[in-house]
């Protein structure tokens, strides 16, 4: 039977539903009224073409009127507004704009598909600003668009920081203009948490964004020139976005008595019914049910849209369909970042009184020696019975696919322990053996088993208060970049050997950097009597929740770095050095800005830019710890730029030993060795990295070739008989025949890496054993190993030292970094 269904918008949710219905029946006679020009296009890239990363307006089209009519065959009518909905009459009232004539049109299903607007709430001075806008749709960003380049704009406010407010902010600055971004709450982006949030303030602040954070709009004043906040603060702008949020456009389901729910949302069934059985109403203006606690919520995003869009054309045509709960699994873009989250946050479990646990760990986005790692912030919220509640994610690299995969087992009922034994695909570039999907895992295995008790990093400053027992059981040089007040030190190497040292009359607050360590630490306590539990997280974690957001006044002008004034004392040290450290991977930049430190004098200025985030923690604590002046350091674009005073204020750098380290608990000492026991790639490409990133760092460092780890210094190959033969023809030739320890394929895996290290301009292993070799690094073949393995003198490189045990022993006892490889 024929059936005339007629729809209220496109966009998402109206034209899914139309292009299903069709695809569905050949016969069915459907209408789809859009009051506005354009029936489908992509809202989410609009402000991406307001900052000009999408180009072409066109490609912001996703479908015309003509082309969906001609495809679908479908009756497309825009610039025709439904003014009234008649359920009994089973009709709607409709106004062309174009021809100004009114009529009506009868349908016998009707899908409402109305979306959100934006909330402009009443402040006073709005209807005199001319400057004010929001952006909903693509007129709106043709208007911001045009009055950005016909009035000069150099400055602009945001009002509230979620999606479309953040979105607008990165585009705005990408144009080039400073930006103040204003916030009501104690944070931006409100569906993840707040220590998860501070990353992002701090990547915003990195960006000269004016950030401001628990103040409210008030007034609009000089015509939108200023902005009067609810603290009193003024801020100049010349334009000014409302990003709020949003509320369901449901004025036309109101008047025609359809029942209302949360914030005027319709409510419908699990079949998209309103109370009138032939109405339906899919997409943002619509009240759906939360995923995890089974409460109405509001949750205005694409996909749910899209897929109620398609639900609701299936119902129609009698597919036994049903739209149960949404569970807000969502992403985005923040400059270099990317956070993502789905179910419930911290915040929403608390409100609603569901009882939970938390945890957070801090894994790289895929395997440390492959160039390109970078640190995910991951956090895990579950039931006391192992049901995932809400996962987050803040990153570079990888937030969303992990994010994507923990919502994928949550759909489908899935325990947090359970996301230990999820098989997901591995190869060096791309995740690690274990993936940090499966950290989480183990991390909550942990937790449900009571193999460890855990606080949170929002307990931690009453723990200080109360002068409760805090073991810090990092390395001393780890220390020098912060740690909790009043903090016991036993490094986790020593533990076992001073447990004497801890009390048994009180519990012990255990902590490492990300939290691993002080697990294994809490192990360790646990099994001997001690009352012990571990800071989740670790010192990162409570160190990022901490964060401050910098305080910027009205009149800065965007991304201008505070500089220190340095004496010179000649005409030579008013010199500035340029190094170019792009596309280097740690400790490549490191190393560069020592190589060049050695050359410069005292006073002297070194600018350097590198393409590695991590550079900006790492050149804070290289020059805190060699006593040169940091003078300034930020994010611009994709680059980080540092610039360097060698000495502090003009006066002489300081050497290491000679400069004070806040909280260290022993003698300082200015060594470190390793033990080199592997014969691969990986481990050794890692053993360089360490140890030329300690020398630069001014330590003396002694590295111990034992058994396969002799190969890593071979450089070339000599004739040899008997047993010495056979150990040669089973062995590496050379450092650049080493294997991988994992996925080595024959050889293909070791090439593989070599030919992505040479594209990332990551120098080989000979030449990064070389360039150790000069910062200083001593490198010891133990003479036992030789022996036995066949391998000779002549063999290795020119430098290698040769001796025993005692040799490396005698080093270790002015050494506070001892690693076995």
């Amino acid at each position: 039977m024929k059936k005339k269904i007629v729809i209220i918008g496109g966009v998402a949710g109206g034209a899914t539903a139309a292009t299903r219905l069709r695809r569905l029946s050949e016969n069915d006679e459907i209408i789809l009224f859009e009051k506005g020009e354009y029936i489908s296009f992509a809202n989410c890239g609009l402000p991406y073409h307001i900052g000009g990363t999408i180009k072409n307006r066109d490609d912001l089209l996703l479908q015309t009127v003509d082309g969906m009519s001609q495809q679908y065959g479908l009756d497309i009518r825009n610039f025709s507004e439904v003014t009234a909905i008649h359920p009994p009459k089973k009709s709607v009232s409709v106004t062309n704009h174009q021809t100004n004539e009114t009529y009506e049109e009868t349908f016998d299903q009707l899908i409402i598909s109305t979306g959100a607007k934006a909330i402009v709430p009443p402040i006073e001075g709005l209807d005199t600003a001319e400057n004010v806008f929001s952006l909903r749709n693509i007129p709106d960003m043709d208007h911001i668009k045009a009055y950005i380049k016909e009035h000069h704009v150099t400055q602009a406010s945001i009002v509230g920081g979620g999606f479309i407010g953040l979105e607008m902010m990165e585009n705005l600055v990408e144009l080039g203009l400073q930006v103040h971004l204003i916030e009501m709450s104690d944070q931006v982006m409100p569906n993840i948490d707040f220590e998860l949030a501070q990353i992002l303030h701090a990547q915003i602040d990195l960006h000269g964004v004016d950030l401001i954070l628990g103040d409210g709009l008030k007034a609009i004043q000089q015509q939108g020139r200023e902005l009067l906040l609810t603290s009193g603060k003024k801020i100049p702008t010349d334009l000014t976005i409302l990003a709020i949020g949003v509320t369901p456009e449901s004025t036309l389901a109101k008047d025609a008595g359809i029942e209302l729910g949360l914030r005027g949302a319709i409510k419908v069934d699990q079949k998209l019914r309103t109370n009138f059985p032939d109405i339906y109403a899919i997409g943002d203006v619509i009240e759906v049910t939360d995923f995890v606690n089974g409460t109405p919520t509001l949750i205005p995003l694409a996909w749910p849209a899209n897929r109620q869009g398609r639900l609701v054309a299936d119902i129609i045509n009698g597919i036994d369909a049903r739209y149960t709960a949404t569970q807000g699994t969502s992403v985005a873009k923040i400059f270099e970042l990317t956070a993502a989250s789905t179910g419930n946050s911290e915040k929403t479990l608390k409100r609603l009184e569901i009882p939970y646990h938390s945890i957070h760990i801090h894994p790289n986005s895929h395997a440390g020696y492959y160039p390109g790692a970078s640190p995910i912030a991951l956090k895990l919220l579950f039931s006391p019975d192992g049901k995932i509640l809400g996962a987050q994610g803040v990153g570079t690299d990888g937030v969303e696919k992990r994010i994507d995969v923990i919502s994928t087992a949550m759909k489908f009922g899935a325990a947090a322990d359970e996301l230990a034994g999820i098989e997901l695909a591995y190869a060096p570039p791309y995740s690690s053996a274990k993936d940090p999907v499966n950290m989480l895992g183990y991390t909550a295995d942990n937790l449900l088993t009571k193999r460890i008790e855990t606080v949170s990093w929002q307990e931690v400053d009453e723990l200080i208060e109360k002068e409760a027992y805090l073991l810090d059981i990092r390395e001393e040089f780890e220390q020098a970049t912060g740690k909790l007040p009043n903090s016991h030190s036993i490094p986790l190497s020593q533990l076992r050997a001073r447990l004497d040292e801890l009390p048994k009359d009180q519990t012990i607050y255990v902590y490492c950097q990300v939290g691993l360590r002080g697990y294994n630490a809490a192990r360790i306590l646990m099994q001997q009597g001690f009352p012990v539990k571990n800071i989740d997280g670790g010192y990162k974690t409570y160190k990022q929740a901490h964060y401050q957001v910098k305080q910027r006044a009205n009149t800065t002008p965007p991304i201008t770095p505070l500089t220190q004034p340095v004496e010179s004392s000649n005409e030579a040290t008013s010199k500035t050095i340029q190094v170019d450290a792009c596309g280097l991977q740690c400790p490549g930049p490191i190393l560069k800005v020592k190589e060049s430190i050695d050359q410069m004098e005292d006073g002297q200025q070194l600018e350097v830019q590198a393409s590695d985030f991590g550079f900006v923690a790492d050149i804070e604590a290289w020059c805190k710890n060699t006593g040169n002046t940091l003078l300034e350091n930020q994010i611009q674009g994709n680059k980080v730029t540092a610039r360097i005073a060698k000495g502090t204020s003009g006066m002489p750098a300081a050497t290491p030993s000679a400069l004070p380290k806040e909280g260290v608990l022993h003698e300082t000492k200015d060594g470190a060795t390793m033990v080199v026991f592997s014969g691969n790639l990986d481990k050794a490409l890692a053993s360089m990295i360490i140890a030329s990133g300690a020398a630069a760092m001014g330590k003396k460092v002694t590295i111990f070739f034992t058994f396969w780890g002799l190969n890593i210094l071979k450089k070339q190959k000599i004739q040899k008989r008997g047993l010495a033969k056979l150990f040669d023809l089973m062995l590496p030739s050379s450092a650049n025949k080493l294997p991988l320890s994992n996925m080595n394929m024959g050889g293909m895996g070791s090439k593989m890496i070599q030919a992505v290290m040479k594209q990332k301009n990551v120098e080989p292993l000979p030449v990064m054993i070389e360039k150790a070799s000069d910062l200083g690094v001593k490198f010891v073949a133990c003479t036992m190993s030789m022996d036995i393995m066949g391998i000779e003198r002549s063999e290795l490189f020119d430098f290698v030292e040769y001796g025993g045990v005692a040799t490396y022993l005698g080093d270790t006892t002015n050494a506070d970094l001892n690693l076995f490889i």
